[in-house]
């Protein structure tokens, strides 16, 4: 948390996509980090400690959203991570959530409703 607000880490390295998570997630009175590779997300990861973590899965390099997230989980990240992907709910099939560290991934594009909602509910998950 900063200044009262629960921190949220973006990582896409499509800037239409990072501002318009910002917007939203400001809108909702979320402090938001934002980073457009999985490196620079990696490192401003672990100088905000966010309370969750928005992530692509496809970047720089393919996976390389998947790449991070496994690293997350190997330096012991305990905050919700979310899978931001346009492959959606086909990746379900494929990968374990689990065996990655992964609260969900949610479908591009998302709605801001349902983007909030997804987070209030985790965030409650949390806290109890």
């Amino acid at each position: 948390m900063k200044d009262g607000k629960k921190v949220i880490l973006c990582v896409d390295d499509d800037n239409d996509i990072l501002d318009s998570l910002k917007i939203i997630l400001e809108k909702s009175n979320y402090t938001v980090y934002t980073a457009c590779s999985a490196e620079s997300g990696l490192r401003k990861y672990k100088e905000v400690c966010p309370d969750a973590v928005i992530v692509d899965l496809m970047m720089e390099e393919v996976d390389s959203g998947l790449h991070l997230t496994k690293e997350l989980k190997f330096i012991g990240n305990n905050a919700p991570v979310f899978m931001l992907s346009s492959s959606g709910d086909n990746l379900h099939e494929t990968t374990d959530y689990n065996e990655l560290g992964l609260s969900g991934v949610l479908q591009k594009p998302i709605t801001p409703e349902h983007l909030i909602k997804l987070l209030k509910s985790k965030f409650h998950d949390v806290s109890h």
